[in-house]
């Protein structure tokens, strides 16, 4: 997976599916993963609000930083960002 692709998109409806989400992005370019983090800790599993989309190319990962971050989408300004890579977390 080349990193220049790979989006954080947040302030997510807590209600959106996977499916809205890569939905919505599709219409800058070809989604080749929608991902929505969801809090395994609860037992109703509610989304984090965040998640992670992953473009063809790193054009279309460009255009929708430009077209979409601060936009509305389901009654929320979600932001997008190019995604940072993980890092291992000090406990």
């Amino acid at each position: 997976m080349d990193n220049n692709t790979k989006l954080y998109v947040g302030n997510l409806s807590y209600d959106m599916t996977e499916q809205e989400l890569k939905k919505h992005f599709e219409s800058i370019g070809t989604v080749n993963h929608a991902k929505i983090i969801f809090d395994e800790t609860t037992s109703s599993k509610r989304s984090k609000g965040f998640g992670f989309i992953e473009m063809s190319d790193e054009e279309s990962a460009k255009r929708a930083i430009d077209k979409l971050n601060g936009t509305e989408f389901m009654g929320r300004n979600i932001i997008v960002s190019a995604a940072r890579p993980r890092t291992k977390k000090d406990y």
